[in-house]
């Protein structure tokens, strides 16, 4: 996980800050969206199609389980199936983060080759609108919630 630059005491440019925080986010989440990717596409689409939310709920526990504490990632029930005859199938599953303070909604987007991370917004009350603060909570929240 990444932990701050060293120099605390210095202010990282809001460039530099998203970057940190959409890479961190994206290597916390990387392992699991794979996990995700074990699935049949089939399973998916029909979860999907047919609103069984349920099982995509226990799809997304199941594959969180591995590499998360248990309740820091969940399913918002919401989801997506992206079908075309000429293109592969995309499954996006809205979800959220919270561990420690911190809430992330976000999309993983399941694909073919690259899947993606599309964070919707990150909530960190406790930083009282000072981004820097925002950034090491997020940091430090990503890597208390993996388990390995």
């Amino acid at each position: 996980m990444h932990d701050l630059p060293e120099g605390q005491g210095k202010k990282m440019s809001s460039l530099n800050r998203d970057r940190l925080r959409q890479e961190a986010i994206a290597n916390a989440l990387t392992e699991f969206i794979e996990d995700l990717k074990l699935v049949d596409v089939v399973d998916f689409i029909a979860f999907i199609r047919t609103d069984q939310h349920g099982n995509i709920e226990e799809l997304i526990n199941t594959s969180s389980e591995l590499y998360f504490k248990e309740g820091c990632l969940r399913y918002s029930m919401a989801a997506q199936a992206e079908v075309e005859w000429e293109t592969t199938p995309r499954i996006c599953l809205d979800l959220e983060f919270f561990n420690k303070g911190v809430w992330i909604y976000f999309t993983a987007v399941l694909a073919w080759p690259d899947n993606a991370v599309n964070v919707s917004y990150v909530e960190v009350p406790e930083a009282a609108g000072n981004k820097d603060k925002e950034t090491e909570l997020l940091l430090e929240a990503l890597k208390d919630a993996r388990l390995r």
